[in-house]
């Protein structure tokens, strides 16, 4: 049982998967330290407030803290622009300069159901039928 887990540790997309874990988790405390540091003061001082994660309101003794929250939607969307114009803008220009195309899996049609089915399959996942081949 040992050995079967070493081995699904050891493929490459398990890897691949905690090292994308771990570089995102630091890319994430990056973008909230520029956030809290330098982009919330910059929006404070337009507004007069010295820091987004003071402001709260109360409710029956509950308190509600919607400066924090600000906070991580700005987080979320520098997060989120930063991905998309520093890898996904940058691959997609690659990949068309290169002329790569992602291989489309070809599928097949279920006799039964007409539901397609990749080629490697021997029974239908919808229908449950037994394909020949």
């Amino acid at each position: 049982m040992l050995q079967g887990f070493g081995k699904f540790l050891m493929r490459g997309n398990v890897v691949d998967l905690a090292v994308a874990v771990v570089i995102g988790g630091a890319f994430g405390t990056i973008v909230s330290a520029l956030v809290k540091d330098i982009i919330t003061p910059l929006i404070a001082a337009l507004f007069g407030k010295p820091d987004f994660s003071a402001l709260t309101f109360q409710v029956n003794s509950s308190k509600f803290l919607y400066g924090d929250f600000i906070n991580a939607v700005v987080s979320f969307f520098l997060i989120a622009s930063a991905i998309y114009f520093l890898i996904i803008v940058p691959m997609n220009s690659l990949t068309a300069r290169l002329g790569l195309k992602p291989e489309e899996p070809v599928f097949g049609q279920c006799p039964e159901c007409l539901s397609e089915i990749p080629p490697q399959a021997r029974r239908c996942k919808f229908c449950t039928a037994v394909l020949h081949q």
